[in-house]
């Protein structure tokens, strides 16, 4: 599978040793940077170009790393059509996937060892979205509302 991966400072040195074992594992790895450690450079660019990596790349994901992870979150998700899932632990690298299709996941490398990161990773990878109705449903939804700022369906919008 094809990866994109981005982080800035707070997650440099995990970044590269990321993109060394995903490499092992197989993956195709697109490093988005930062590629030179600068502890003043700013995530947004970083995570931005991983979101427009994916979204150009079908098939793929991506993977923005962060100190906690939430304002990278925040970045991929203003590229349409990223569903990046800031994940915390199993649960929620596999929901991320299973009912919400997420295509980017962002992790906090101050809030988990490494191997913990590499095991959250490893799931968000290997796990298939579910396809069930529901799901796609409330996905189309925010796509949407991405695309028009409303729910012009009134059959799909809160439908059971």
């Amino acid at each position: 599978m094809r990866v994109h991966i981005g982080t800035d400072h707070a997650g440099f040195e995990l970044k590269n040793r990321l993109v060394a074992n995903l490499t092992e594992k197989g993956h195709e790895v697109i490093d988005h940077g930062a590629h030179e450690y600068d502890a003043l450079d700013d995530y947004p660019p970083f995570c931005t170009a991983v979101g427009e990596g994916v979204v150009a790349d079908a098939g793929s994901l991506g993977v923005v790393i962060g100190g906690s992870g939430n304002g990278e979150q925040i970045a991929a998700n203003k590229v349409r059509g990223v569903r990046a899932a800031l994940v915390w632990n199993e649960d929620t690298a596999l929901l991320a996937r299973q009912h919400n299709d997420a295509n980017v996941i962002s992790v906090g490398a101050r809030q988990h060892t490494e191997a913990e990161l590499e095991q959250l990773i490893d799931l968000f990878l290997a796990e298939p979205f579910s396809g069930e109705k529901r799901h796609q449903r409330r996905i189309d939804l925010v796509a949407r509302y991405e695309e028009t700022g409303g729910y012009d369906d009134p059959e799909g919008a809160g439908a059971a």
